[in-house]
């Protein structure tokens, strides 16, 4: 699986961060600031100047800034999620990209238990057949976490005493 580019990200949160409400005006004109002046080539004088334009409502100007950093490439996308993180912390903790990187974990971690399961189920009882594999499964306590080792040496004691 591939790991998800701060693009990517700010594609997927930017419904989110222009929706009303999320972050307030000078939420944003600080965000802007911090971008022009720690990272001048990221935003220029003259695009600060149109991103914080007050005749230009809130919503389009943040779109607009969006828009620009996502063809600025990945570096200004995460120079855009640390300002965030500085300056909106409690919205950056919300975010919907942070929130999809979490079940792809558990679930990777499931599949790998529930694989490891099948194995040890369908494993047939003579030694011969896959003796290192019983070996492996012996150590693998070591490694797993100590709730799901119970469970597996439980399993392998019977087996072990052939190896």
């Amino acid at each position: 699986m591939t790991e998800q580019t701060y693009c990517d990200r700010l594609v997927q949160d930017t419904p989110f961060l222009t929706s009303l409400g999320r972050l307030s005006e000078q939420q944003v004109d600080r965000i802007i600031l911090q971008l022009n002046r720690y990272y001048p080539q990221i935003l220029s004088n003259k695009d600060t100047e149109k991103f914080r334009n007050p005749k230009l409502s809130l919503r389009v100007r943040l779109c607009d800034l969006l828009g620009h950093l996502q063809r600025s490439g990945e570096r200004d996308c995460q120079e855009f999620y640390r300002a965030l993180y500085i300056h909106a912390q409690p919205l950056h903790s919300c975010l919907p990209s942070r929130h999809a990187l979490r079940p792809v974990a558990f679930l990777t971690c499931l599949g790998l238990a529930a694989g490891l399961a099948l194995l040890i189920y369908c494993c047939p009882p003579d030694p011969k057949v896959l003796p290192g594999a019983r070996r492996v499964l012996g150590f693998s306590p070591v490694i797993i976490d100590r709730h799901v080792s119970r469970f597996l040496l439980a399993f392998l004691t019977d087996d072990l005493g052939g190896l």
